[in-house]
């Protein structure tokens, strides 16, 4: 029997998860700053949550974790009269077909440090939040809606009590929402809105209606009338409005329109009549993802537009200029109304801040905020993760841990591997210097060593413009790349069809016929009725996941961005059609055949863009798709809204398998009959995808990077701990890697070299003892909980010259799981103080099996280990590395020597020093203390500027030389040892000739 649910969630908490990067900021979409408060900021991620700096965008920190429940934001308004109060509004209002939903209004009185969810939960994305300025209570919200699906809960809602309670007060239809509003900076109950009905669905976005357009209240929300005058007067979109605290009868409103009615109107009486003064096409450019508009606080001929490029007029809105930002893709700006050079601006690269009108901005590669589409790894040491960024101009690469000892910064450790945002980027198994990557379905196979990219497009067509119904492939921007997993040479690529390259993509031959549903009114043009926006985003009838067995070669499962399922089991020559009994049209995100069982596989199906189904779909065959099972029925763990993305099973252990969702992660112990939510110090953002690498759980996120959960190997038996008082796990090698483990502000995050050791206790605060054993049964290392007594006197057994440590402190006895890293060090020298005796890290062992020992009340259990070289070295060997423990141990136990002698001697100063002070000096006793003097002064190093080093600082040195790499000491480090000790047993032989 394995544990209760109950019971495992308890365990699973203490696992730690670490973020690797990138620190290349992904999309935002919303920000704000304090006025008061000049270097104070916040920005809104579209998959990160809620971040904030207080250095000028030096460094950011994220303030929404642990509060939020969807990471996707859509506005954020500070309370300028007291700062520390703040509203933000969830669910982006750039309606990308990767867009998350909004899950409400969330308050904060603390400056961000905690936050209050105060409703509206179910307005899905919220375009605008706006505070009275003279009474933080009264609030208004622009709620766009559900992006996938009409909804009633949109509109324009208000609260009069901070949050307590929402009134809807201007409302069209469940199909029209308002994307924008804006209070006049004079008088606060003028309110403009824009009303606009926008939707998505996989294969088209539907942005404006007969219904869009401008609303305008005096009353603050009562009554509303919509403004025509001068206005568009057909079909409108998205609008969003500007206005000037400088001029604040002068408003602007830029919208998109048909009939090329579409661009900048302003209004120089407060809406009764209005100009359209400009019609430049970058100011409606790909309109329901941009469409911001913003005025100069200060003077209201100045105003920005936020679009794929970032504008600016001086003249009130009638010519343009481009304005260089640090990305391009612009969405929001914020600009101090105290000091109008000081700006906060938002891009698809994060955000970034001027403090001279945009001639300087400051950098974007301090935010973990990328949406990664995937994850691949390479099979180097230590291995890399390689994942389409969106809104990136490259796929991407970053290290599971750093590359060299001495770190030059986590920027460092970030490479492009060709493609464009979309991905994926598939190193080639045994040459990590080889990618296949995508470009919107442009293959490319991408060369590290010199920066190109050989084009090998499938078909050699721009699918851009396409009605896909016309197209010969169908290759969807995220088209996948999958290389055989018993040839190396053997790569996959999907359009409609299943294509095939043994020669890196030179020559393709289709293996299947089209495998996806292809209903007919589904192939449009997508974007209508007014801006086409044909990027291949929208193409639905593609495959969309391809997997081969790892057990037999040629079975290969596929599944369709519109449904269905296919396998074969012959290498293509035939297909079935295996779709399970699921409701039609969802996007097949994963299929996962079994690392177990030929016949067994896993598909996960994403439908929230569908009608706004958020329920949950991972479905398992047995006979090769013949019958399903559904494993999230919504009532075995994961929630009924949380869209599945991705699942796996665990390679090592059948019916272990992971499950990433769009709000977190979940792990099943039972093949999918239940599931726990397993995040811990994840944040809630969407797992896009999973692999199980080295024993690592390694996973990429639509918001916060790629994540990495070290060595799970324990994770894979905590079903069977369940009559365990206490469990060790099996355990990995130690690898002399001699990295250092690091954090650059919110990551990368580095683990520590050592060797990971995992164990279970079932009760809370057990005496706990862990030893590290040789093969020649020493004790090397030994650890307990809590603070260990001081060491008392350790004898050396006769025969080997070797003493058993002392324990060192600070071992955990949590219930549940517990990890402790050693690191692979001896225990440190002899010390003055007591507790620091031997309680330091001294030389690295010698390579070689070890046995952990742990003692967890009175049961004692033991797992055998290995300490191996660096797999990347070729300049040193076993028999280095021994031969460098033996010497360094030398030098530690004569560093003890002389660190007993340097306390001995301090001791006879101090007594001789006392005693000159209380009787009258004799001539003896004077030169006595002389003589002291010159030996301490041998001993230790005199104080003042660049002194020379004397015999305990050479001893150091000599210590550092040989420990700082794997190698065989050089024939100089013996030399000079003998040099130490010739020249220590004068300085002992001349202070004991004092006694």
């Amino acid at each position: 029997m394995g544990l209760q649910a109950q019971d495992l969630q308890g365990i699973l908490k203490n696992y730690e998860f670490r973020n690797v990067g990138p620190l290349r900021g992904g999309r935002v979409t919303a920000v704000a700053g304090v006025a008061s408060q000049p270097s104070v900021f916040y920005m809104g991620a579209t998959g990160g949550g809620v971040w904030k700096t207080d250095d000028y965008g030096m460094t950011w920190n994220n303030v929404s974790d642990g509060y939020f429940s969807t990471p996707s934001i859509g506005a954020i308004s500070v309370y300028q009269k007291d700062p520390n109060i703040i509203y933000v509004g969830t669910g982006s209002d750039g309606l990308r077909s990767n867009v998350i939903t909004g899950k409400g209004m969330y308050k904060s009185t603390d400056a961000g440090k905690t936050w209050e969810f105060i409703g509206l939960k179910e307005t899905g994305q919220i375009g605008a939040v706006e505070i009275h300025p003279d009474n933080p209570n009264v609030v208004y919200v622009a709620a766009i809606g559900k992006a996938f699906g009409k909804n009633e809960e949109r509109g324009v809602f208000k609260t009069v009590d901070g949050g307590k309670s929402w009134q809807k007060v201007l409302y069209h239809s469940d199909s029209v929402g308002f994307s924008d509003l804006e209070l006049a900076p004079d008088d606060p109950n003028t309110i403009y809105a824009g009303a606009w009905r926008a939707e998505r669905k996989p294969w088209t976005i539907i942005s404006g209606s007969s219904e869009g357009g401008v609303y305008k209240s005096t009353d603050g929300g009562v009554n509303w009338t919509k403004l025509t005058n001068g206005l568009p007067t057909r079909l409108i979109g998205k609008i969003d409005f500007a206005v000037s605290a400088a001029k604040p009868e002068r408003v602007y409103a830029n919208i998109e329109a048909s009939d090329d009615q579409g661009g900048l109107y302003r209004s120089d009486n407060r809406g009764e009549s209005w100009e359209f003064v400009s019609d430049n096409s970058n100011l409606t450019n790909r309109p329901f993802y941009y469409t911001n508009i913003y005025a100069n606080p200060k003077n209201a001929d100045v105003v920005f537009n936020s679009a794929l490029r970032f504008l600016k007029s001086t003249d009130g809105g009638k010519t343009w200029r481009s304005v260089s930002t640090p990305h391009g893709d612009n969405h929001d700006i914020w600009i101090n109304p105290n000091d109008t050079s000081i700006w906060i601006q938002a891009n698809d690269g994060g955000a970034n801040v001027t403090l001279n009108n945009g001639r300087t901005w400051s950098t974007q590669f301090n935010q973990p905020t990328a949406e990664l589409y995937q994850v691949e790894v390479d099979d180097q040491y230590p291995y890399w993760l390689y994942a389409g960024q969106q809104d990136n101009y490259s796929t991407i690469a970053v290290p599971s841990m750093p590359t060299e000892s001495v770190q030059s910064g986590s920027n460092a450790f970030i490479i492009n591997t060709g493609g464009c945002e979309t991905g994926p980027a598939v190193p080639k198994p045994g040459n990590p210097n080889i990618v296949y990557s995508n470009c919107k379905g442009r293959f490319g196979v991408y060369d590290k060593r010199t920066g190109q990219e050989l084009q090998y497009y499938v078909g050699a067509t721009n699918i851009y413009g396409h009605n896909p119904k016309d197209l010969k492939f169908r290759f969807q921007r995220v088209a996948p790349i999958h290389v055989s997993p018993h040839n190396p040479d053997v790569v996959y690529h999907t359009s409609q069809y299943v294509h095939k390259t043994t020669d890196d993509g030179k020559t393709w031959e289709i293996i299947s016929p089209d495998l996806t549903a292809f209903e007919a009114d589904k192939q449009v043009v997508p974007g209508e009725p007014i801006t086409r926006d044909v990027t291949g985003e929208e193409y639905y009838s593609t495959i969309y996941a391809i997997r081969e067995s790892t057990l037999q070669e040629g079975l290969i499962w596929v599944g369709a961005n519109d449904g269905p399922v296919h396998v074969t089991r012959d290498g293509g020559k035939t297909w079935t059609n295996v779709t399970p009994d699921m409701p039609k049209g969802g996007r097949v995100d994963a299929v996962e055949p079994s690392p177990h069982n030929p016949a067994k596989a896993y598909v996960a199906v994403l439908r929230y863009q569908l009608d706004n189904d958020f329920s949950p779909y991972i479905y398992k065959t047995e006979d090769y798709g013949q019958t399903w099972e559904l494993l999230t029925p919504g009532n075995n763990g994961i929630p009924a809204d949380y869209p599945t993305r991705v699942v796996r099973e665990d390679p090592e252990k059948e019916g272990v398998l992971y499950a990433g969702t769009e709000f977190g992660l979940f792990v099943s112990f039972n093949d999918g009959k239940n599931w726990q939510a397993f995040n811990n110090n994840l944040p809630v953002t969407p797992i896009t995808d999973i692999k199980v690498h080295n024993d690592d759980l390694v996973m990429s996120t639509m918001g916060r990077g790629f994540w990495i959960l070290d060595n799970i190997i324990s994770l894979r038996e905590l079903a069977d701990v369940k009559d365990y008082q206490a469990y060790l796990f099996d355990l990995k090698d130690g690898i002399r890697n001699r990295m250092r483990a690091s954090s650059d502000y919110n990551g990368p995050e580095y683990p520590s070299m050592g060797v990971t050791i995992d164990y279970y206790i079932k009760d809370q605060d057990q005496p706990v003892k862990l030893e590290i054993v040789n093969s020649e049964g020493q004790v090397v290392r030994s650890f307990v909980n809590g603070r260990p007594s001081p060491p008392v006197d350790r004898e050396r057994d006769m025969s080997t010259e070797f003493s058993e440590p002392p324990a060192a402190g600070g071992l955990p006895n949590k219930q549940g799981i517990n990890r402790y890293v050693w690191n692979m060090r001896h225990a440190g020298g002899w010390s003055e103080n007591p507790r620091r005796s031997y309680l330091g890290n001294g030389p690295m062992v010698s390579n070689g099996t070890y046995t952990a020992r742990l003692t967890v009340g009175d049961q004692v259990m033991e797992e055998q280990f290995k300490v191996v070289l660096d797999p990347r070295g070729s300049l040193v060997n076993d028999d280095d590395v021994a031969e460098q423990e033996r010497l360094a141990l030398e030098i530690q136990s004569f560093a003890d020597e002389v660190a007993q002698l340097v306390a001995t001697v301090a001791k006879a100063r101090e007594d001789l020093q006392n005693s000159l002070e209380t009787e009258k000096a004799s001539k003896r006793a004077q030169r006595k203390k002389e003589q002291l003097d010159a030996i301490y002064y041998q001993l230790v190093t005199p104080p003042g500027t660049y002194m020379q080093p004397m015999l305990q600082s050479q001893t150091g040195y000599l210590s550092s030389m040989i420990g700082r790499a794997d190698q065989r000491p050089g024939q100089d480090a013996y030399e000079r040892f003998e040099e130490l000790k010739s020249r220590f047993e004068a300085i002992k032989k001349e202070f004991e000739s004092l006694k």
